[in-house]
């Protein structure tokens, strides 16, 4: 990346975001923090508002992080004390901090991004967010740069391999009922108080990401793809060769789905947009959410984007799911009924559900279920506790919407 004036613009543009003196710089945490750990986010704090240099600042941003990183993955995710990941993310605001003060490189300029991401994804929120902010400012950057280098010529983009998935022909009396534009009162009376699987049709048609500019592989690249993910290695989480591992989302897309890979690789189960707004800007919270107890900020929205042959293995969901396809189709989906009949889904997260090893679930193959297909804009109503399996066909990216 050469020197140019946006880049020189940068850290003002950084700097206008934190507080305006190291006094307004609040540092407050309980007693689980230790005095040497809370001495080093001080002195860190000193050297952002001195004329340190930055190999001093991020030495002590990196001694920081490597400290809470322990603490972070100490013992189950769910006992880590809140405290230690804010320390985190104050260690990732402060490299930020090291790696943009002088004008970054190109290089520097994506690990600024990444540590930003790694706040977002492993700490807490700090400051008003302020690595949300500060990540925007770093993309923003970014992009521009990538515009620069485009003016003297792209590079060779690899055409995808696109074959014709094989569709599972679903009988009539075995197909979930498709609805359009049901009213809130229809769908609360025929389908969720009875708690009966639907696709809905229609109801998605305004997003902007099915119309105004629709999601693509080159939209999801200029978006977000820069921007680092968690992503599941393997066909599905239950087979032992599964694992997971951080990639950017170019990264993703070049080494699962641009190119024949030898293994499969699913963005699953993830709050993508809080952690990218603008993809969130594309997206509507389906209107019979209102149906439920909560408010938005209560509904947990997750993205799962990945190439065809990912499979979620037959699983329940903790609340009511909407789960909206909006890339390319297709999703198969089985949907089998809750019932107290529990021998028939007793160890189901096991059961190949295509293919069922009928010695070992001798019972399966009585379980009462549902399919569909579904194609973009659909809408698929999955009942809380519903036990439901989902094979992509082909790439695909679906949003869903857990709620109350």
């Amino acid at each position: 990346m050469k020197t140019s004036s946006s880049v020189a613009q940068l850290w003002p543009q950084i700097s206008a975001a934190l507080p305006a003196s190291e006094d307004q710089f609040l540092l407050l945490f309980s007693d689980t923090v230790e005095s040497s750990v809370l001495d080093l986010l001080k002195r860190s704090r000193r050297h952002l508002y001195s004329q340190t240099s930055n190999s001093s600042l991020s030495l002590n941003a990196q001694i920081v992080l490597d400290y809470s990183w322990e603490k972070l993955n100490t013992g189950t995710w769910r006992d880590v004390d809140k405290e230690w990941r804010r320390v985190y993310s104050y260690g990732c605001l402060f490299k930020v901090a090291a790696l943009c003060r002088g004008g970054p490189s190109e290089d520097e300029l994506r690990q600024a991004i990444r540590t930003c991401d790694m706040g977002l994804l492993m700490g807490a929120a700090i400051m008003d967010n302020i690595l949300q902010v500060i990540v925007g400012i770093l993309q923003s950057q970014f992009k521009k740069s990538c515009e620069d280098g485009d003016d003297q010529g792209q590079p060779e983009v690899k055409r995808m391999k696109t074959e014709c998935p094989l569709v599972p022909v679903i009988r009539e009396e075995l197909a979930v009922p498709r609805v359009k534009c049901p009213s809130l009162e229809s769908f609360k009376t025929n389908y969720l108080l009875p708690l009966k699987p639907v696709v809905l049709e229609g109801v998605i048609d305004h997003w902007p990401a099915l119309n105004q500019h629709p999601w693509s592989i080159d939209y999801l690249r200029s978006v977000a793809g820069c921007r680092t993910v968690p992503v599941e290695v393997g066909s599905r989480y239950t087979d032992e060769e599964w694992s997971q591992t951080l990639l950017t989302v170019d990264e993703f897309i070049d080494r699962f789905i641009s190119n024949e890979a030898k293994g499969l690789g699913y963005l699953a189960q993830h709050q993508l947009f809080d952690q990218i707004p603008e993809l969130k800007e594309d997206i509507r919270f389906p209107d019979y959410c209102c149906l439920g107890e909560d408010d938005e900020d209560h509904i947990t929205v997750n993205a799962w984007f990945g190439p065809g042959g990912t499979v979620s293995p037959l699983h329940q969901d903790p609340q009511q799911n909407f789960l909206a396809q909006v890339m390319t189709p297709q999703q198969h989906l089985c949907q089998f009924q809750t019932s107290s009949r529990h021998e028939h889904v007793e160890l189901a997260n096991q059961v190949e559900v295509e293919s069922p090893d009928t010695q070992r679930f001798p019972e399966f193959s009585k379980a009462p279920y549902l399919e569909c297909v579904l194609q973009p804009g659909d809408v698929l109503f999955i009942p809380v506790q519903h036990w439901h399996y989902i094979r992509s066909l082909e790439l695909s990216f679906s949003v869903s919407f857990w709620w109350s």
